[in-house]
């Protein structure tokens, strides 16, 4: 039983890219799933998704860059202002400038830096480097 279906999908892009595999399957599917791959898609850390039905249920087939360090969800989903962000970036992301926020706006799912671009807090979803 998945207790938290997002997480299980980027510990499953984490262990196929440390093993050095070009394709990953992360089940199931979800809209929130494919909006944080659509985000690590844009900003390059993964290639192209497409969602294959298998059966009763449907699955995600990822195509991996080779690019991600370490992704993972960030439990619990601490409250954020834009104000904060900084805060964050320091305990989650090894360095300035290097790595994802992703956070849960009004917006829908955006990074860190649209959400101090567009100076809108939310809850922190999951990060990658």
């Amino acid at each position: 039983m998945l207790h938290d279906p997002l997480a299980t999908a980027l510990s499953n892009i984490w262990n196929a890219e440390k093993v050095g595999k070009t394709q990953c399957i992360a089940k199931p599917s979800s809209r929130v799933i494919k909006s944080v791959l659509g985000i690590l898609h844009n900003n390059g850390y993964i290639g192209d998704f497409e969602e294959i039905a298998d059966g009763g249920k449907n699955l995600l087939r990822i195509n991996l860059l080779g690019k991600v360090n370490k992704c993972s969800v960030i439990k619990p989903r601490y409250p954020v202002k834009y104000t904060d962000l900084e805060k964050y970036e320091k305990r989650y992301l090894p360095a300035k400038d290097f790595g994802i926020l992703i956070i849960s706006a009004s917006k829908g799912l955006i990074t860190h830096i649209d959400a101090r671009n567009s100076k809108t807090g939310g809850r922190l979803i999951a990060y990658c480097y």
